[in-house]
């Protein structure tokens, strides 16, 4: 095969050559050091059997932030990958922050500036994990430079920004993924063999939520999450449901959707009076995939009850499945073909024998959590990287996603039925 040499040398990073990814394949590229530690197999360049380390950079110190830093430091162990993560570099939006964070976490170094994060030699992939507004610009400096890029959902603030970046991710070459973290459970891997083995039949019914009452309390003041739409229910937790909906079904061809905004007035975070919430609090939309099932998804930050109510239903002529995240370790399936006296839903308890279950804990029942989906990402992101392989779900699949929301508000706005290919 051929390699794209050039592509590799324009990385440039300090350090000694052994703590380097991805200086070690441009030296081997270029022919220095030998070929000892990289080998060619099925059409890709894949590393070889010892162990690497590569410098992650992740913007963003919060919730998703800390999430993506406490993955990539126990990655190595929970799955022994060849590349060893070092927490390179922590930006957030200001010094103070940036500087915590890299005590807490244990960064080398922190930033206030994600330009000089993604610029640095010693960072050689990067993680977005700030708000949506800035993924493209970062996600388009970092590919510009040939590093790849883990960006937390949705891909872009707009379908115009997702766009841009499936376009920078196309040209730079590199891996990139998206952070739908839900359908990483063992739980819910599990669910899509059952599907794609026709062990439930042909899909006829799919009904997806994500629903949750972060927001429902009227009394909650407004934050930025209550202004744009790319902060409304639809921009933040749809795509999670979504996401879901194309992975067990495929394409949705039509949507008709509605958006609602619930509280319509909330007060103001510095206490005097009350601001408008001007994006939506809960939508929903009837759609039609390519397959020519039905299916349903509804989306709220409203809904009383609700802590994390990412759940689907699934029915097909042979039997059907139900799973809901706030029991995260379980399936339920019916079996049509069992003795009518035997009949009915029954609870599958997630085990070492189900997807990426076992190198978190070898009990079954003892269950995996919400930190172990987010380690699942940063496993797939690092063996995308060593072997150059594409790990689902891409900028692609984001943008995808993307284009469902962008038809579902079309529609709420116009009032009438959609077509998803109008917004390819």
């Amino acid at each position: 095969m051929s390699v794209d040499r050039n592509r590799l040398l324009r990385i440039r990073v300090s350090g000694p050559v052994e703590n380097g990814f991805l200086e070690r394949a441009a030296q081997v590229a270029s022919g220095v050091g030998g070929r000892e530690s990289v080998t060619e197999s099925d059409g890709r360049w894949q590393m070889g059997m010892q162990r690497q380390e590569i410098g992650i950079g992740i913007v963003g110190g919060g919730y998703m932030g800390k999430a993506h830093a406490v993955a990539m430091s126990a990655v190595g162990a929970v799955f022994d990958t060849r590349l060893r993560p070092r927490l390179a570099m922590v930006a957030a939006s200001t010094p103070q922050s940036a500087d915590r964070y890299r005590s807490q976490y244990g960064f080398d170094r922190a930033t206030d500036d994600f330009r000089v994060l993604v610029d640095d030699p010693q960072v050689e992939a990067v993680v977005i994990a700030s708000p949506q507004s800035t993924h493209r610009a970062i996600a388009e400096r970092a590919l510009a430079l040939a590093k790849p890029v883990f960006c937390e959902k949705p891909l872009g603030a707009s379908l115009s920004d997702s766009r841009a970046m499936v376009r920078a991710a196309e040209a730079a070459g590199v891996p990139h993924m998206v952070g739908f973290n839900y359908i990483r459970t063992p739980a819910s891997q599990f669910a899509r063999h059952l599907v794609a083995s026709g062990e439930i039949g042909e899909i006829t019914w799919f009904r997806g939520e994500h629903t949750e009452d972060g927001l429902a309390d009227p009394a909650s003041p407004a934050t930025w999450r209550t202004e744009g739409d790319a902060n409304g229910t639809l921009g933040d937790l749809a795509p999670h449901m979504i996401n879901a909906a194309l992975a067990f079904m495929g394409g949705i061809r039509e949507v008709v959707g509605d958006c609602e905004t619930v509280i319509a007035r909330r007060p103001s975070a510095d206490g005097f009076g009350d601001v408008a919430v001007t994006n939506d609090d809960q939508a929903q939309a009837v759609c039609r995939f390519d397959s020519g099932a039905m299916g349903h998804l509804h989306f709220s930050r409203v809904a009383t009850g609700r802590k994390m109510g990412y759940r689907y239903e699934i029915t097909g002529t042979r039997g059907a499945i139900r799973f809901d995240q706030e029991d995260q370790n379980c399936v339920w399936l019916y079996r049509m073909d069992d003795a009518a006296p035997e009949q009915g839903f029954r609870q599958i308890l997630t085990g070492p024998e189900h997807p990426d279950y076992r190198p978190f804990c070898q009990g079954a029942g003892h269950g995996t959590g919400y930190q172990d989906q987010i380690i699942i990402e940063a496993r797939d992101f690092l063996q995308a990287i060593e072997t150059g392989k594409p790990a689902w779900p891409t900028f692609h699949d984001g943008l995808e996603v993307n284009q469902v929301i962008e038809a579902i508000r079309q529609s709420a706005r116009r009032r009438e039925w959609v077509s998803v290919a109008d917004f390819r």
